[in-house]
């Protein structure tokens, strides 16, 4: 189900300022080589991440799901110095697209990859992070969430992909984004707002 008109997308994609020209062979090679290669974020979401990262003045960024590396690459870019990003995925293959790419970008120095199931790597994990992003396995989205928000910085915020999958009647992932979405509306301990691009994003801010 397109969630946003496909000539919305491309509107909003023209009037974002580019990013990284690498990320056209990023998303040649990611169509080319994966059976889901909308995983990427993608020109508009890209630019908002690093928007994000620059607007928190994030110094520590984690991320939830690396696949082939646009968004890490794309937050990294804008972190100022000596900024990092821990970046967490169990699957070898795309994490190794992902280095690749990162170290033509030249920011492979600011990113730790970490594989291995993610909440097993977010329980060794020290805090505080400035910003996270979440956007793995739609089952698991609570358990990521309460991972790391006891990790966040005060007043920091979470970045959750995929949030309009809720809107679905049937499917595991529109199930599992449906009971996150419910579980951060009654959570007291932050606040959050869904912005209904591309597949929906919701940003989550420790109280």
């Amino acid at each position: 189900m397109p969630y946003v008109p496909a000539e919305i997308e491309a509107y909003a994609e023209r009037y974002t300022t580019a990013g990284w020209d690498g990320f056209a062979r990023l998303a040649e090679e990611t169509k080319a080589t994966q059976t889901a290669p909308q995983m990427m974020v993608g020109d508009v979401e890209g630019a908002f991440l690093s928007f994000l990262v620059t607007m928190t003045k994030a110094k520590r960024v984690l991320e939830v799901g690396t696949f082939t590396g646009w968004s890490s690459i794309a937050m990294a870019r804008a972190l100022p110095p000596g900024g990092s990003i821990v970046t967490c995925d169990i699957n070898e293959e795309t994490t190794a697209v992902a280095r690749r790419y990162a170290e033509e970008a030249g920011v492979a120095d600011r990113i730790e990859y970490r594989l291995g199931p993610a909440v097993e790597t977010l329980a060794t994990l020290n805090g505080p992070f400035d910003l996270a992003f979440i956007d793995a396995d739609k089952p698991g989205y609570v358990d990521y969430y309460e991972a790391v928000l006891p990790k966040l910085a005060p007043g920091g915020t979470i970045a959750a992909d995929n949030t309009l999958f809720g809107l679905e009647s049937e499917g595991e992932n529109a199930q599992a984004i449906a009971r996150f979405n419910e579980h951060v509306l009654h959570d007291d301990r932050v606040e959050a707002v869904l912005l209904p691009f591309r597949d929906g994003v919701t940003l989550i801010r420790r109280r």
